[in-house]
């Protein structure tokens, strides 16, 4: 069985979404963050990273978002070559863009030292968080899903990632048509399942 290795609220969330999406079996294992349990040995042997997620799998471990949806959700890839690369245009998106921005609230040691740039970084993040929302609401068709009318691996990214949204200070009364969707993906039973196993809030 593949093993799911997260911590709740944090990106590894998505993952936890397509397995449910797939009805993939998975035993979830919570790393202990407020124990910093993702910076000792044990954890680090499975990611020298100290991140998460990880998945361990039959063949071996794997780290990296991106790289374990599209392992573990194969099914929710579109099989046309265009479809398939719209897709991964909102998931490398949201890795590179939406959630670094998003981590300058909490994260801001990875950038700088002191207690002024973090500040700094942590007062951008309601305009650089808003500026997403916004590129996402003009340029992708949400019709219903965020590529059309297909769910994929890219709706169990922005799901997580646009849910941090309203807390990082943007005025989500200003995007219904990005509201209407994240109320739409947190309904299903996928992200129901992982809110009731508390990987997720309400």
């Amino acid at each position: 069985m593949l093993k799911l290795h997260f911590a709740p609220g944090t990106i590894s969330i998505t993952v936890a979404i397509a397995l449910e999406e797939t009805r993939t079996p998975y035993a979830a294992v919570a790393v202990d963050f407020a124990n910093a349990a993702q910076t000792q040995a044990p954890y680090l042997a499975l990611n020298p990273k100290g991140r998460v997620p990880v998945l361990e799998t039959p063949e071996g471990i794997l780290t990296e978002t991106g790289a374990i949806l599209e392992y573990a959700g194969q099914a929710l890839v579109p099989g046309a070559p265009f479809q398939a690369a719209k897709m991964r245009e909102v998931m490398y998106f949201l890795a590179s863009t939406m959630h670094v921005a998003h981590a300058h609230k909490m994260r801001g040691s990875r950038w700088a030292d002191t207690p002024e740039s973090h500040a700094d970084m942590q007062a951008k993040v309601p305009e650089t968080m808003t500026a997403c929302c916004v590129y996402l609401s003009e340029n992708f068709s949400f019709a219903p899903f965020v590529t059309g009318e297909t769910l994929t691996l890219a709706d169990c990214y922005l799901t997580l990632v646009l849910g941090w949204a309203e807390g990082d200070g943007v005025d989500m009364a200003t995007f219904p048509q990005l509201n209407n969707y994240l109320a739409m993906m947190r309904s299903r039973a996928s992200v129901q399942a992982v809110i009731s196993k508390g990987m997720l809030a309400a």
